[in-house]
């Protein structure tokens, strides 16, 4: 694994500050590949669904009930930041909470608002590494089991919403004697080759439940805004399947893809497809709205570590 480590490293490093021609046009390349995806997605979807009707929804929406939703979006944000700090100190690496929760939003700004940049988790890797002289490799797979986690607690609530979806013709006990399975064989590849990272196994992943049922009520509370009065499990199951289609980094932020996934789903579960895309659209919209706040360690990243005790382990860190 120690060439892939270090290809990402390396990655982030050239991304940031590319060297060389090369690396500046492939940046350029995969931005506007990005850009190429992500609208052919949203035209698609618009050719099925008249953009006006989505305008619509957004003018005529309750807006106290979309506030809700973005303070429960910034609050999966405040979750998403502990869980990561769970597997950091895993690895022994102690940052204050302060800072792992500004780096979080400078990271979510990458994600949604730099199509052609490393992206947040990258930045992180390359910041902690030149920063703390923390092992690359280390960084990498704190961050990748806290994704692994997501994608833990995303499946774990599915089974749960399939007792509320009649239109899934399978007895709740395959999903889920899937899922306990695949969760006892998870566990055992962790104890076994990635020993560090069951210290607080069980920990992070309780909260990367908080994380996605605060995501979940995001978009109950858009659901809200909307008067809905009908059945919810089957915008939320669309919901976090577009999250795991989102998680495929070919579009801008996830947009296209969640829509995309709205869309196919809304026949599959007879939503109203017009509603469906206005919840996709509503969350890219919430999701942009608190990764916004990101900019501000952007033009300021001094202000990233202002004010923060120097501990004893980040001062041998940072030797």
């Amino acid at each position: 694994m120690t060439k892939i480590e270090d290809a990402i490293a390396n990655e982030a490093e050239d991304e940031i500050s590319p060297k060389t021609p090369k690396q500046r046009l492939w940046n350029v390349v995969k931005t506007i590949l990005k850009i190429g995806v992500t609208s052919a997605l949203l035209y698609w979807v618009f050719s099925k669904v008249p953009f006006s009707e989505v305008k619509g929804r957004l003018l005529h929406a309750n807006y106290w009930w979309m506030l809700a939703g973005v303070v429960a979006y910034f609050f999966s944000m405040i979750f998403s930041s502990w869980r990561l700090l769970s597997f950091f100190k895993s690895i022994d690496l102690k940052l204050d909470p302060r800072f792992n929760f500004r780096l979080y939003l400078l990271g979510i700004f990458y994600n949604l608002l730099l199509p052609g940049g490393i992206g947040g988790d990258g930045y992180k890797i390359y910041l902690l590494h030149k920063n703390y002289h923390f092992p690359t490799k280390k960084v990498f797979w704190a961050i990748l089991f806290d994704r692994l986690s997501g994608l833990w607690a995303i499946g774990l609530i599915i089974v749960a919403l399939k007792i509320f979806i009649p239109q899934i013709e399978i007895n709740i006990a395959v999903p889920l004697s899937i899922f306990l399975v695949g969760s006892v064989i998870y566990y055992i590849v962790v104890k076994v080759f990635f020993k560090d990272f069951t210290k607080h196994f069980f920990k992070g992943h309780a909260k990367a439940i908080l994380v996605q049922s605060c995501q979940v009520i995001a978009i109950i509370c858009v659901l809200m805004g909307q008067d809905f009065h009908g059945k919810f499990a089957p915008y939320l199951l669309s919901f976090l399947l577009s999250a795991l289609a989102a998680v495929v980094p070919i579009t801008v932020g996830g947009a296209g893809a969640r829509e995309y996934i709205f869309k196919v789903l809304s026949g599959v579960f007879n939503m109203n497809v017009g509603l469906a895309v206005f919840l996709s659209i509503s969350f890219y919209l919430i999701s942009l709205l608190v990764a916004l706040s990101g900019l501000y360690y952007v033009l300021r990243p001094k202000r990233l570590e202002e004010g923060l005790p120097m501990t004893a382990d980040n001062k041998d860190m940072a030797k």
